[in-house]
Order: structure tokens, then C-alpha cells, then sequence
């Protein structure tokens, strides 16, 4: 089973797991601020859930891509939308700030929490 960690937890979840369910499962904080009401509630059309994966995933889905390639984000950073990815191996999740968590500042990382909320 793969293994996930993030805001300084290490969990299992199953192969092909949706990373938005597993980390909220975990109880993990995945959105900033008022993002945790306003969301899209894992569609992939809001792209507030958006991390930093390091580790096998799953291919961007188009609709990742798609919101992606929207102001603020910018398809050119290393960011996925957590809803629309699949866990295939042991990862390693980062957030940053930003409502849309397309900021520079770290929220938390795989280890532990990088600032105070």
C-alpha cells in the first residue's frame, strides 16, 4: 500500500486512492482559510485543493490542467489538484498559501507545519 505524508503525518491508503479523500479522511487541513466552506467539493473546477506532490501519481486529468492554466494559478508550477490525483506510490504533500493555494509562503509540508495558521 502506498504511503502518503503530509502536515507531518505518514499514512496508507489503497493504490489508485483520490489524494482530496485521503488527506481529508486524515483529518489534514487541505484548504486555506474561507476555501474550506467555498470549494467545489472535488469536481476539480474551483482548484483550491491545489499541492505540491512529490511521488507517483497519476497523469493531470484534463480538468486539472484546465483549471490550472487559469489565473492565479500558472500552468508552470509543479502543483496538482488534489481531487482530480490518484496515489500510485508513496508521496510527499506540501500547501501553500493563497485561497487557491497558488501562493509562495508554505503552509505545511510533508514533515510537519511550516507556519501558524
Amino acid at each position: 500500500m502506498p504511503k502518503v505524508t503530509a502536515c507531518g503525518k505518514t499514512f496508507e491508503c489503497d493504490r489508485g486512492a483520490n489524494l482530496r479523500r485521503v488527506l481529508l479522511h486524515q483529518g489534514i487541513d487541505l484548504y486555506n482559510g474561507n476555501a474550506s466552506v467555498i470549494n467545489c467539493r472535488g469536481i476539480g473546477t474551483c482548484g483550491t485543493c491545489a499541492v505540491r506532490v512529490d511521488g507517483k501519481v497519476s497523469e493531470a486529468n484534463w480538468r486539472d490542467r484546465a483549471r490550472r492554466s487559469l489565473p492565479p494559478h500558472e500552468s508552470s508550477r509543479n502543483l496538482r489538484l488534489a481531487c482530480q490525483t490518484r496515489v500510485l506510490g508513496d508521496v510527499r504533500v506540501t500547501k501553500f498559501d493563497g485561497f487557491w493555494g497558488q501562493g509562495d509562503r508554505v503552509v505545511w509540508t510533508p514533515d510537519g507545519t511550516a507556519r501558524d495558521r
